[in-house]
Protein backbone atom coordinates (compact mmCIF):
# COMPACT_ATOMS: atom_id res chain seq x y z
CA UNK A 1 0.00 0.00 0.00
CA UNK A 2 1.42 3.37 -1.01
CA UNK A 3 0.70 6.42 1.13
CA UNK A 4 1.53 9.98 0.11
CA UNK A 5 1.35 12.86 2.61
CA UNK A 6 -0.03 16.04 1.10
CA UNK A 7 0.85 19.53 2.22
CA UNK A 8 -2.76 20.60 2.22
CA UNK A 9 -4.66 22.74 4.64
CA UNK A 10 -7.90 20.86 5.15
CA UNK A 11 -10.73 23.37 4.64
CA UNK A 12 -13.51 23.76 7.12
CA UNK A 13 -16.42 21.71 5.84
CA UNK A 14 -20.07 21.70 6.73
CA UNK A 15 -22.80 19.19 6.18
CA UNK A 16 -24.89 19.91 3.11
CA UNK A 17 -27.14 16.88 3.36
CA UNK A 18 -30.70 17.84 2.36
CA UNK A 19 -33.30 17.70 5.10
CA UNK A 20 -35.83 16.05 2.87
CA UNK A 21 -36.18 15.43 -0.86
CA UNK A 22 -38.50 13.27 -2.88
CA UNK A 23 -37.01 10.12 -4.41
CA UNK A 24 -38.75 7.49 -6.46
CA UNK A 25 -36.58 4.73 -5.01
CA UNK A 26 -33.62 4.22 -2.73
CA UNK A 27 -30.45 5.27 -4.52
CA UNK A 28 -27.33 3.10 -4.56
CA UNK A 29 -24.44 3.82 -2.21
CA UNK A 30 -21.41 5.16 -4.06
CA UNK A 31 -18.20 3.14 -3.55
CA UNK A 32 -15.08 4.59 -5.20
CA UNK A 33 -11.79 2.70 -5.41
CA UNK A 34 -8.49 4.49 -6.14
CA UNK A 35 -6.13 1.92 -7.61
CA UNK A 36 -3.28 1.29 -10.06
CA UNK A 37 -2.08 -1.60 -12.19
CA UNK A 38 1.43 -1.01 -10.77
CA UNK A 39 0.41 -1.34 -7.11
CA UNK A 40 1.07 -4.82 -5.70
CA UNK A 41 -1.44 -4.26 -2.88
CA UNK A 42 -4.24 -3.34 -5.29
CA UNK A 43 -5.36 -6.63 -6.95
CA UNK A 44 -7.38 -7.87 -3.91
CA UNK A 45 -9.12 -4.49 -3.80
CA UNK A 46 -9.83 -4.71 -7.54
CA UNK A 47 -11.44 -8.13 -6.98
CA UNK A 48 -13.61 -6.77 -4.18
CA UNK A 49 -14.65 -3.78 -6.30
CA UNK A 50 -15.66 -6.21 -9.04
CA UNK A 51 -17.91 -8.06 -6.59
CA UNK A 52 -19.49 -4.81 -5.43
CA UNK A 53 -20.07 -3.79 -9.06
CA UNK A 54 -22.62 -6.61 -9.29
CA UNK A 55 -24.76 -5.33 -6.42
CA UNK A 56 -27.89 -3.30 -7.25
CA UNK A 57 -27.61 -1.30 -4.01
CA UNK A 58 -24.07 -0.08 -4.84
CA UNK A 59 -22.57 2.01 -7.60
CA UNK A 60 -18.93 0.87 -7.65
CA UNK A 61 -16.39 2.91 -9.62
CA UNK A 62 -12.69 2.23 -10.16
CA UNK A 63 -10.40 5.27 -10.54
CA UNK A 64 -6.87 4.59 -11.79
CA UNK A 65 -4.39 7.15 -10.47
CA UNK A 66 -1.29 8.50 -12.18
CA UNK A 67 1.41 8.59 -9.48
CA UNK A 68 2.37 4.93 -9.89
CA UNK A 69 3.16 5.37 -13.60
CA UNK A 70 6.80 6.33 -12.99
CA UNK A 71 7.55 3.04 -11.23
CA UNK A 72 7.96 0.76 -14.23
CA UNK A 73 4.51 0.47 -15.78
CA UNK A 74 2.07 3.02 -17.21
CA UNK A 75 -1.52 2.16 -16.32
CA UNK A 76 -3.47 2.66 -19.53
CA UNK A 77 -6.56 3.72 -17.56
CA UNK A 78 -4.81 6.27 -15.34
CA UNK A 79 -6.34 9.74 -15.35
CA UNK A 80 -5.03 13.01 -13.89
CA UNK A 81 -8.64 13.75 -12.95
CA UNK A 82 -8.72 10.58 -10.84
CA UNK A 83 -5.61 11.63 -8.94
CA UNK A 84 -7.06 15.10 -8.39
CA UNK A 85 -10.33 13.61 -7.11
CA UNK A 86 -8.38 11.54 -4.60
CA UNK A 87 -6.51 14.65 -3.47
CA UNK A 88 -9.80 16.43 -2.85
CA UNK A 89 -10.92 13.53 -0.69
CA UNK A 90 -7.67 13.79 1.27
CA UNK A 91 -8.75 17.29 2.25
CA UNK A 92 -12.45 16.65 2.90
CA UNK A 93 -11.81 13.42 4.83
CA UNK A 94 -9.36 15.31 7.01
CA UNK A 95 -6.27 13.09 6.93
CA UNK A 96 -4.41 14.88 4.11
CA UNK A 97 -2.88 11.80 2.51
CA UNK A 98 -3.50 9.66 -0.54
CA UNK A 99 -2.78 5.98 -0.86
CA UNK A 100 -3.62 2.91 -2.90
CA UNK A 101 -5.76 0.97 -2.64
CA UNK A 102 -8.17 3.45 -1.08
CA UNK A 103 -11.94 3.04 -1.07
CA UNK A 104 -14.23 5.99 -0.31
CA UNK A 105 -17.83 5.22 0.63
CA UNK A 106 -20.56 7.77 -0.13
CA UNK A 107 -17.91 10.50 -0.05
CA UNK A 108 -17.74 10.43 3.75
CA UNK A 109 -15.67 7.47 4.96
CA UNK A 110 -12.61 5.70 3.61
CA UNK A 111 -10.95 2.33 4.15
CA UNK A 112 -8.11 0.28 2.73
CA UNK A 113 -9.59 -1.02 -0.51
CA UNK A 114 -9.09 -4.70 0.35
CA UNK A 115 -10.61 -4.45 3.86
CA UNK A 116 -13.87 -6.28 3.28
CA UNK A 117 -15.19 -5.90 6.81
CA UNK A 118 -14.57 -2.16 6.99
CA UNK A 119 -16.07 -1.50 3.57
CA UNK A 120 -19.13 -3.66 4.27
CA UNK A 121 -19.70 -1.82 7.55
CA UNK A 122 -19.34 1.57 5.86
CA UNK A 123 -21.86 0.60 3.16
CA UNK A 124 -24.35 -0.52 5.80
CA UNK A 125 -23.88 2.73 7.73
CA UNK A 126 -24.08 5.01 4.69
CA UNK A 127 -27.08 7.23 4.02
CA UNK A 128 -28.10 6.95 0.35
CA UNK A 129 -28.55 10.15 -1.65
CA UNK A 130 -31.88 11.88 -1.15
CA UNK A 131 -31.99 14.37 -4.02
CA UNK A 132 -34.02 12.94 -6.89
CA UNK A 133 -31.98 12.60 -10.09
CA UNK A 134 -32.85 11.30 -13.54
CA UNK A 135 -30.57 10.87 -16.54
CA UNK A 136 -31.40 10.40 -20.19
CA UNK A 137 -29.40 10.11 -23.39
CA UNK A 138 -30.13 11.88 -26.67
CA UNK A 139 -27.56 11.14 -29.36
CA UNK A 140 -24.22 12.72 -28.38
CA UNK A 141 -25.73 14.47 -25.34
CA UNK A 142 -27.02 13.50 -21.91
CA UNK A 143 -29.57 15.43 -19.87
CA UNK A 144 -29.91 15.45 -16.08
CA UNK A 145 -32.90 16.54 -14.04
CA UNK A 146 -32.53 17.16 -10.31
CA UNK A 147 -35.18 17.67 -7.67
CA UNK A 148 -35.16 20.27 -4.92
CA UNK A 149 -33.45 19.96 -1.56
CA UNK A 150 -31.18 21.92 0.74
CA UNK A 151 -27.56 22.90 0.38
CA UNK A 152 -25.32 23.28 -2.66
CA UNK A 153 -23.39 20.75 -4.69
CA UNK A 154 -21.62 19.99 -7.98
CA UNK A 155 -22.88 17.65 -10.69
CA UNK A 156 -20.12 15.25 -11.79
CA UNK A 157 -20.50 13.52 -15.16
CA UNK A 158 -18.67 10.19 -15.30
CA UNK A 159 -18.12 7.70 -18.11
CA UNK A 160 -16.98 4.19 -17.26
CA UNK A 161 -16.42 0.79 -18.87
CA UNK A 162 -17.89 -2.44 -17.55
CA UNK A 163 -14.67 -4.47 -17.43
CA UNK A 164 -11.12 -4.69 -18.76
CA UNK A 165 -8.49 -7.45 -18.59
CA UNK A 166 -4.85 -6.34 -18.82
CA UNK A 167 -1.61 -8.37 -18.96
CA UNK A 168 0.85 -6.26 -16.95
CA UNK A 169 4.41 -6.26 -18.28
CA UNK A 170 6.14 -4.05 -15.71
CA UNK A 171 6.02 -2.58 -12.24
CA UNK A 172 5.13 -4.44 -9.06
CA UNK A 173 2.52 -6.60 -10.83
CA UNK A 174 4.77 -7.65 -13.71
CA UNK A 175 3.66 -10.95 -15.21
CA UNK A 176 0.14 -10.82 -13.78
CA UNK A 177 -3.11 -10.51 -15.71
CA UNK A 178 -5.46 -8.15 -13.90
CA UNK A 179 -9.21 -7.69 -14.21
CA UNK A 180 -10.74 -4.31 -13.43
CA UNK A 181 -14.45 -3.54 -13.24
CA UNK A 182 -16.37 -0.29 -13.73
CA UNK A 183 -13.24 1.51 -14.89
CA UNK A 184 -13.69 5.29 -14.99
CA UNK A 185 -12.63 6.68 -18.37
CA UNK A 186 -13.69 10.29 -17.91
CA UNK A 187 -15.01 12.60 -15.21
CA UNK A 188 -15.80 16.28 -15.31
CA UNK A 189 -17.98 18.82 -13.49
CA UNK A 190 -21.28 19.46 -15.29
CA UNK A 191 -22.73 22.34 -13.28
CA UNK A 192 -23.81 23.59 -9.87
CA UNK A 193 -26.95 22.81 -7.86
CA UNK A 194 -28.15 25.26 -5.21
CA UNK A 195 -31.16 23.48 -3.78
CA UNK A 196 -33.68 24.21 -6.51
CA UNK A 197 -35.14 21.76 -9.02
CA UNK A 198 -33.28 22.11 -12.30
CA UNK A 199 -32.13 20.44 -15.48
CA UNK A 200 -28.95 20.63 -17.52
CA UNK A 201 -27.38 19.01 -20.56
CA UNK A 202 -23.83 18.02 -21.43
CA UNK A 203 -21.84 16.01 -23.97
CA UNK A 204 -21.90 12.26 -23.40
CA UNK A 205 -18.63 11.32 -21.67
CA UNK A 206 -16.13 8.75 -22.93
CA UNK A 207 -17.00 5.27 -21.64
CA UNK A 208 -19.54 2.54 -22.21
CA UNK A 209 -21.77 3.64 -19.34
CA UNK A 210 -22.70 6.98 -17.79
CA UNK A 211 -23.25 8.07 -14.21
CA UNK A 212 -24.03 11.42 -12.62
CA UNK A 213 -23.08 12.24 -9.04
CA UNK A 214 -24.39 15.19 -7.06
CA UNK A 215 -21.68 15.93 -4.53
CA UNK A 216 -21.60 18.58 -1.80
CA UNK A 217 -18.41 20.53 -1.25
CA UNK A 218 -17.98 18.58 2.01
CA UNK A 219 -17.65 15.42 -0.13
CA UNK A 220 -21.08 14.05 0.82
CA UNK A 221 -22.98 12.37 -2.00
CA UNK A 222 -26.45 13.90 -2.27
CA UNK A 223 -27.59 11.98 -5.32
CA UNK A 224 -26.54 9.22 -7.75
CA UNK A 225 -28.03 8.10 -11.04
CA UNK A 226 -26.90 6.03 -14.03
CA UNK A 227 -28.05 5.25 -17.56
Amino acid sequence: MLRRNLLLAAPAVASHAPRRAAAAQVQPVLVELFTSQSCSSCPPADVLLGELAGRPDVLALSYHVTYWNRLGWRDRFSLPEATERQRRYAATLGHNQIYTPQTVIQGQRDAVGSNRAAIAAAIRAATPGQVRLSLREAGPAVSVDAGAGEGSATFWLIGYDRQHVTPVAGGENRGRTLTHSHVVRSLSPLGEWRGQAMGLTGTRPAGERVAVLLQAHSGAILGVTTL
